[in-house]
């Protein structure tokens, strides 16, 4: 059949908070989340109405996930977005699963009237073939992303 990719909905907080655990452990090299403070941020982040879900399902069993959040700046032409949390469930990927996520965010983003997608990608070398996975679907790199907790 293939994949189909749907917007998440409210009903999906279950399936986003576990997708975005793993991604979270992936990143951290093991370090479980706290589920049930994810699954309560699931639940905030969903209800907002500049956030939005795509969820890829191969044969209605969720495979993937893009989260993306609607920001504004200047630089950037006015609003845009960025892509937030992208997980695929490793026995999908080199499937082309997360490219069809990525794209189907396009699409989105141009229906919206966004100018462009960013997403900030991990460090290299350690996380170098999901920079370059980025790149091979329409991405430049334009440096570091920092942060500060607050």
């Amino acid at each position: 059949m293939g994949i189909v990719i749907r917007d998440v909905g409210s009903d999906d907080v279950e399936i986003v908070s576990t997708f975005v655990g793993y991604l979270l452990a992936e990143l951290t090299g093991g370090d479980a989340p706290n589920v049930v403070a994810l699954k309560q941020t699931a639940l905030e982040v969903l209800a907002n109405n500049s956030v939005t879900g795509l969820l890829a399902l191969n044969e209605e069993t969720p495979v993937g996930l893009i989260m993306l959040n609607e920001c504004a700046a200047i630089y950037a032409g006015g609003r845009f977005g960025e892509i937030s949390e992208l997980y695929v469930s490793p026995q999908q990927r080199s499937h082309g699963v997360a490219a069809q996520l990525v794209a189907a965010a396009a699409a989105y983003g141009q229906r919206t009237g966004w100018q462009r997608l960013e997403v900030g990608a991990p460090t290299q070398p350690e996380w170098k073939r999901t920079v370059e996975f980025y790149e091979r679907n329409g991405f430049a790199e334009v440096g570091p992303r920092l942060r500060r907790l607050i």
